[in-house]
């Protein structure tokens, strides 16, 4: 004879609880291999076209529901910040390369060796102190400012 099988919802049967209960081994083994793989991947890039996008997409819909608008947008800005950052850090490596001629490395990398050699810090070419000056000791007083000579 053949086993008979129950219809009812709040009544399910053996192999209904074994695989949701599958089901949910699985999906946590999945969250738990793409969580890893995206901590092991991160760059410190700003921008990209999936952050701004995400953030245009949920700005849009705010705004009147206008997702797939505020999407391309945040793509669009995303896209141009990212280009502006790896315009900057092949400027930086170019100068690096001039005051070390041979260097090795990525130009992530002399950008970044770049930055600490001149106390400059990602968006801003120049150091903030003046060339020769010595910095000022921590909780000192400020110099008082000179009236130019006329």
């Amino acid at each position: 004879m053949l086993a008979a099988v129950s219809v009812l919802p709040g009544d399910p049967t053996a192999l209904e609880k074994q695989e949701a209960l599958m089901k949910k081994y699985l999906m946590l083994a999945a969250a738990a291999g793409l969580l890893a793989t995206s901590i092991t991947t991160a760059e410190a890039e700003p921008g990209g076209c999936l952050k701004y996008g995400a953030a245009g997409a949920v700005g849009g819909h705010v705004a009147n529901h206008h997702g797939v608008l505020g999407a391309m947008g945040g793509c669009a800005t995303g896209m141009y910040v990212r280009h502006r950052y790896r315009k900057e850090a092949r400027a930086k490596a170019a100068l690096y390369d001039k005051e070390h001629p041979g260097a090795k490395g990525t130009y992530i990398e002399k950008a970044t060796a770049y930055d600490v050699e001149h106390s400059t810090s990602p968006g801003q070419m120049n150091s903030t102190t003046q060339p020769g000056a010595a910095a000022p000791a921590p909780g000192a007083p400020a110099a008082p400012a000179t009236q130019p000579q006329q």
